[in-house]
């Protein structure tokens, strides 16, 4: 018989511990009213080498600079990832991106894609503005709370 940890088999824990491996996750979160469980992954290596090469797109001299460093010295509204997947500009690789620098948008606009777990997760500006800079190239794996673009 396998055992019960809260109201979780041991069989429900091990399948989200392949996700989180499969998917290269850095945690997933099952929750069953007021019981939850968290499997935490290790740092995905990926996501660091597809931002140390972002860096140089970026005209940063040193590929050593941290991610916290570059957002302190930022000016305007950062739009952060709300979820951990791969970040998509356009709505399909046919079809014009949603936003580019310099195009106006307003709060409640769709301004990217963020796939996870096979969803695609449309995603809505919290702030009136102009794009400055998008952070991320089309197709990157994103963490989660990672800077995506800045409105001003």
């Amino acid at each position: 018989m396998d055992k019960i940890y809260g109201q979780f088999d041991i069989e429900t824990i091990e399948k989200l511990a392949e996700i989180v491996s499969s998917k290269n996750l850095s945690e997933i979160t099952l929750s069953n009213g007021d019981n939850s469980i968290t499997v935490k992954g290790q740092k995905v290596q990926v996501v660091q080498s597809v931002q140390a090469q972002a860096v140089p797109q970026v005209n940063a001299p040193a590929p050593s600079v941290s991610e916290n460093k570059t957002a302190d010295t930022i000016s305007g509204n950062i739009v952060k990832s709300p979820i951990v997947g791969t970040f998509y500009a356009a709505p399909s690789p046919d079809k014009p991106a949603f936003v580019k620098v310099g195009d106006t948008v307003k709060k409640g606009d769709v301004i990217m894609i963020i796939e996870s777990m096979k969803l695609m997760n449309e995603i809505q500006s919290d702030f009136d503005g102009i794009v400055e800079k998008i952070l991320v190239s089309d197709g990157q794996a994103v963490e989660y709370d990672q800077p995506i673009m800045i409105i001003k």
